[in-house]
C-alpha cells in the first residue's frame, strides 16, 4: 500500500535501519536478507532524496534528515501499533492477549509473583512475558517494545509518566552462626566484612548510592548478577550482603541466615510503573496495570 508516493510497508525497514544504523543488523531485525534490505534502504533514500545512513570513517551514522526521523516514525509506528491492538472492550476472563514486561527478580518475588497469581485466576488466557532489566530498557518502551516497565523511580524515563508503587528499606543478612555481627551493624563494622555485592549492566541503586555517599570503600568478595544469589553466596560464611528489606523478609525465614538493621543512614527505594502515553486508553493494558497497582497498595508495611 502506498501513500503520498511511499510504500508502508518500508516503515518497518526505515525504523529498523533508523535504529541499527546498520544494513546487516537491520535485515536481521527483520528477518530478511541482506540484499532485502540493502535494495529497501536504495528505495527510501530514493523517496527522500536523502542517504539516511552513510558512511563515516569506520561506522555508519545517519545523517542530519535520518536523525530528525527517529522519534517521529517510531512514534507513529507505536500509534498504530496501539491502535490496531486496541479493542472496544477488554474480558480477562476470555482475552488471549500477550503483554511484555520488564522487572528485576526482585520485584518479581516482592510483587509480581502475586499479582500474576491474579492474573491467572482471572485471565487463564492472557501471557505475561517477564524480561530482564536491560541498558536499553527505557528505548524499548520508547519504542513501544514493551508495554511496562517497573524500575526504581531514580532510573525512569522522564519521557512517560511514573506511578509510584512501593517503597522498601534496606538491611543487611547474615550467617545465622556469625558471632561478631549483633542485631544492628554501625558503619565501621559493616566496612570491616567482605561483602556479596550485586552488579548488572552498572551498580543498582543502593550499590551507586553507597559509593557516591562513601566511596568505593567496601571490600567486595563476590559480585553476583541475580539479586536472589546474594543470601546463598553469605550462607556459611563471615561474609554480609544488603538486601532489600522485603526481599529479605521472604528469603531469610527459608535459609540459615538472620537479619541485622543497618545502624546508619541509607535511602529509601521508590520502585515506579511506567507505560508508553499511547496505551493510556488501552483496556486490557488499563487492567493488567490496575491488578499490578491493587497488589502494590496490598503490601504491608516494609520493616528493617
Amino acid at each position: 500500500m502506498r501513500y503520498q508516493r511511499l510504500d508502508l510497508n518500508l516503515l518497518l525497514a526505515l525504523r529498523a535501519l533508523l535504529t541499527e544504523q546498520n544494513v546487516t543488523r537491520a535485515a536481521q531485525t527483520l528477518h530478511v536478507t541482506q540484499s532485502a534490505m540493502s535494495g529497501m534502504l536504495a528505495r527510501l533514500r530514493e523517496y527522500f532524496g536523502d542517504a539516511l545512513v552513510a558512511q563515516v570513517g569506520r561506522r555508519m551514522e545517519l545523517t542530519p534528515l535520518g536523525q530528525s526521523l527517529v522519534e517521529p516514525i517510531s512514534d507513529l509506528l507505536i500509534r498504530i501499533d496501539a491502535t490496531l491492538g486496541t479493542r472496544p472492550d477488554f474480558d480477562p476472563s476470555t482475552s488471549r492477549r500477550r503483554f511484555t514486561l520488564v522487572a528485576s527478580d526482585y520485584v518479581v518475588s516482592v510483587l509480581l509473583a502475586d499479582a500474576l497469581k491474579r492474573v491467572h485466576r482471572q485471565a487463564p488466557g492472557l501471557t505475561v512475558e517477564l524480561r530482564y532489566p536491560s541498558i536499553d530498557a527505557a528505548t524499548q518502551l520508547e519504542a513501544g517494545e514493551i508495554d511496562l516497565l517497573i524500575t526504581p523511580a531514580t532510573f525512569a524515563s522522564g519521557n512517560h509518566a511514573a506511578v509510584n508503587l512501593f517503597e522498601d528499606g534496606y538491611c543487611a543478612v547474615v550467617d545465622r552462626d556469625h558471632r561478631e555481627v549483633g542485631e544492628s551493624i554501625g558503619l565501621a563494622q559493616y566496612l570491616e566484612l567482605g561483602h556479596v555485592a550485586f552488579e548488572q549492566l552498572g551498580k543498582p541503586f543502593f550499590e551507586a548510592w553507597f559509593d557516591r555517599t562513601h566511596g568505593e570503600v567496601r571490600r567486595i568478595e563476590v559480585v553476583a548478577h541475580m539479586f536472589g544469589q546474594l543470601p546463598v553466596l553469605v550462607a556459611g560464611t563471615r561474609r554480609i550482603a544488603t538486601l532489600h528489606a522485603r526481599a529479605a523478609a521472604l528469603i531469610v525465614p527459608s535459609l540459615p541466615l538472620r537479619r541485622v538493621r543497618l545502624d546508619f543512614s541509607v535511602p529509601r527505594l521508590v520502585e515506579v510503573l511506567q507505560w508508553h502515553q499511547v496505551r493510556d486508553l488501552d483496556p486490557g493494558a488499563q487492567w493488567l496495570r490496575q491488578v499490578i497497582l491493587e497488589e502494590a497498595a496490598a503490601l504491608p508495611a516494609v520493616s528493617v
